[in-house]
């Protein structure tokens, strides 16, 4: 966690000193897979992130451990054997919203479009993403997302013995809700 931190704290150095910045660390990303033999979900609430509400930049980090199975079995297969969370301990997202104007959040989801690179296994990889923000209570700005990545994109392996229970495409689902940063 405090690896996290540091890189989230750093993104945020790399921002404009005296932009207007909305932070998390407890952002939730949700992951699942669907096929015909098993459905596979897992959460990690524990997401690091940074928005920049001057110029639209985003950024979060997350540690591969931390996303939770109802199965522990999978647990230890997702980090051991795929996503080889040893060798490969997180994933970042460094990014902007496409035509950014802080002015138009308001209490109703403003639908965005974000741009940046997604990096997972050891892998970067340029993405284009829809999502939404909102003000939320106290000040805060919800952002939410659902995307598609495949796992081929990311050089994760799936063995064929479990190739059936595992679909290429994983549906990832982001909820971070950032609080003002004084």
């Amino acid at each position: 966690m405090r690896t996290i931190l540091i890189f989230v704290l750093a993104i945020m150095m790399t921002l404009n000193l005296f932009a207007q910045k909305y932070i998390t660390q407890t952002g939730n990303i949700r992951f699942f897979s669907k096929t015909p033999v098993e459905h596979i979900e897992a959460f990690n609430n524990q997401v690091s992130g940074v928005l920049n509400t001057d110029n639209g930049e985003m950024a979060f980090s997350l540690l591969m451990k931390a996303f939770n199975f109802e199965k522990a079995l999978m647990q230890e297969h997702f980090n051991e054997k795929y996503v080889e969370s040893s060798k490969y301990p997180k994933a970042t997202f460094k990014g902007k919203i496409v035509n950014f104007n802080k002015n138009s959040i308001t209490d109703k989801p403003l639908t965005v479009n974000v741009k940046g690179v997604l990096t997972m296994h050891g892998v970067s990889k340029d993405i284009e993403v829809k999502g939404s923000l909102q003000k939320a209570n106290k000040g805060n700005i919800s952002g939410k997302s659902v995307f598609t990545v495949n796992l081929k994109d990311f050089n994760i392996k799936v063995p064929s013995a479990v190739r059936k229970n595992i679909d290429d495409n994983i549906e990832i689902n982001v909820n971070m809700n950032y609080e003002k940063m004084d």
